[in-house]
């Protein structure tokens, strides 16, 4: 799959010739290749020859090479060195542990460490739930990937992931103040993972799994929940489908239509597919038709796929057959979390009234939503360069912060449910539209309001081990 198209910056340290003209046959050759000179800073100069660096805005990693080309090229200029400002934000990684208890004296000493430790070391080991209160697994929370199915990218294997999980541990630290730490497993093997992140997991008040490919995902996820009395969530699955839910309750708002009466179609019946066709049922859509490259998923066929099955067995209430574009008929709902360009303004065009359109592809959805834009109702894709971007970022920090916060032993379908209609909620009757279905990500009401509806769901479920969110008496949990 190709890589992701992103704007970043070079900055390339450049010696040329110290006359008239020199300087501005570098810059049109620059703009010519497609970039944009941002600052020029003198490091060098002499009677014959200048070095500068040279700061350019490019577009995507295709223009930065040829723009390194067209420079190379150039009589009289040599490259000395180029910087990426992507790469240098990664040197050293993006995510570093510090104390919160300076160590100066020895007395600070005896108190983190050897001999006062002990006591603390005894009063958990006497109530291992004081480790929620006395240890980092009050507010910590494992980001575990195996590196097969990393953004768009598919299997660059632990290593390759690496940088993402620290992205996404910065992420749990910026929206949400959890301590993130990120964990990439060299194997593939089910048994293998699960094991290892239980043997990790006291450390841990809960396990995010990350871009862990299908159908593995789903067993991983599973047996880990079983296993483990702290919360597991696969984002990929969950984290989509609480956005997508959010953002189709808005969308029916703004088209005037019940959740109930809907017929959606899912394209794409992989990890987040699946997950976003159950929340879709969880959520009372009674016509949910899975479409895969095979057409849609019916009681006809034979499936190898056990998840398959199951599909097909809860959805497609009236067990339509064929590809995409026959399935479309008729139906309120496309959502796309498939592949991109597959569907087309004639197909949305044979859809009921006011068709909504979740096209989720990146970097390249199924339609572009300017395409769509003119036969659809209501568009969201999961692009940040148009209105509606269905984020994950909406939903994790706030769950997993609602989820710790009364100590839950799981995530439950109702905890989701909650979130979902909380992000929902954060939009107003007066300011829902056709372009404004879900708020922003940095929007500052988000985590707060879904960690409450999450932690309240978690209370009355009863999988919470507090009931006390806010204004905690730290003397219940320190008493030994």
């Amino acid at each position: 799959m190709a890589q992701v198209a992103i704007s970043f910056t070079l900055i390339m340290r450049i010696e040329m010739p110290n006359e008239n003209g020199s300087f501005g046959a570098l810059a049109s050759a620059i703009g010519d290749a497609g970039g944009e000179i941002a600052a020029v800073d003198m490091r060098s100069v002499t009677r014959a020859r200048v070095v500068r660096d040279v700061t350019i805005n490019v577009s995507s990693d295709t223009i930065a090479t040829e723009i390194r080309r067209v420079v190379e090229r150039l009589d009289g200029v040599r490259i000395i060195s180029v910087s990426d400002s992507t790469f240098l934000a990664h040197l050293g990684g993006k995510i570093r542990v510090e104390p919160k208890i300076p160590v100066k004296t020895r007395k600070d000493l005896s108190t983190v460490y050897t001999p006062g430790v002990a006591r603390v070391s005894m009063a958990i080991a006497a109530d291992p739930s004081k480790a929620f209160s006395l240890s980092i697994k009050r507010n910590t929370v494992a980001v575990v990937s195996d590196g097969t199915a990393v953004l768009g990218l598919g299997d660059i294997g632990p290593l390759g992931a690496l940088p993402v999980m620290e992205g996404k541990a910065m992420l749990f630290k910026q929206f949400a103040d959890i301590d993130a730490f990120p964990i990439c497993l060299d194997t593939k093997d089910v048994d293998e993972i699960v094991e290892t992140v239980v043997r990790i997991a006291p450390v841990f008040g809960g396990i995010n799994l990350e871009d862990i490919s299908a159908p593995r995902c789903f067993e991983v996820e599973q047996r880990l929940i079983e296993r483990l009395d702290i919360p597991v969530m696969h984002d990929d699955q969950h984290g989509t489908a609480v956005v997508i839910l959010a953002a189709l309750i808005n969308a029916a708002r703004v088209v005037g239509k019940e959740l109930t009466d809907m017929r959606v179609v899912v394209s794409g019946s992989g990890a987040a597919g699946t997950a976003t066709i159950k929340m879709l049922l969880e959520a009372g859509v009674r016509d949910v038709i899975p479409v895969d490259r095979s057409g849609a998923l019916n009681r006809d066929d034979r499936y190898d796929n056990s998840h398959w099955r199951w599909l097909a067995e809860h959805t497609n209430r009236e067990n339509r057959h064929g590809p995409l574009a026959e399935v479309l008929a008729g139906t309120d709902v496309f959502i796309g979390v498939s592949a991109p360009g597959i569907l087309q303004p004639e197909h949305i065009a044979t859809m009921a009234r006011d068709p909504i359109i979740f096209a989720m592809a990146n970097p390249t959805p199924e339609i572009m939503p300017d395409i769509a834009a003119p036969v659809a109702a209501v568009v969201a894709t999961g692009r940040s360069d148009f209105p509606n971007q269905v984020n994950n970022l909406l939903a994790f920090p706030g769950i997993f912060r609602g989820a710790l916060d009364v100590r839950a032993s799981r995530i439950t379908e109702r905890m989701k449910l909650a979130a979902a209609y909380a992000i929902a909620g954060i939009v107003t009757d007066e300011e829902r539209s056709a372009e404004y279905i879900i708020p922003s990500v940095f929007d500052p009401r988000v985590v707060d309001v879904v960690a409450k509806a999450v932690a309240a769901a978690a209370i009355d479920e009863g999988v919470a081990r507090r009931t006390i969110v806010k204004n905690e008496d730290e003397e219940n949990d320190i008493r030994v």
